[in-house]
């Protein structure tokens, strides 16, 4: 395996490691300590602005295709972001 292919697959796994906790803050997947789903909306922030983060300082990084993936990662996050802060502004 190359460097650069090395790269690639840590790149995608720490991309991977923040879609996960995003979600898992969303109260979209269970936590796997509490087998429960919970939700956290400051700390979901914080993972997708960390997405939004490593997709703007790695522009001209990374392949086109990584773009688009990290991309559309954000903005579904963003989106589920916003339907749960509508939630929790109607409890």
């Amino acid at each position: 395996m190359t460097e650069q292919e090395k790269h690639q697959q840590l790149f995608v796994q720490l991309i991977s490691m923040f879609h996960a906790s995003a979600l898992q803050q969303l109260g979209r997947i269970k936590n796997p300590l509490t087998d429960g789903l919970e939700t956290d909306l400051e700390q979901a922030e914080l993972s997708i602005d960390m997405l939004d983060m490593l997709r703007s300082k790695t522009v001209g990084n990374s392949s086109l295709e990584e773009q688009k993936t990290v991309s559309e990662i954000v903005e579904q996050l963003k989106k589920n972001l916003a339907e749960e802060k509508l939630k929790s502004e109607t409890k």
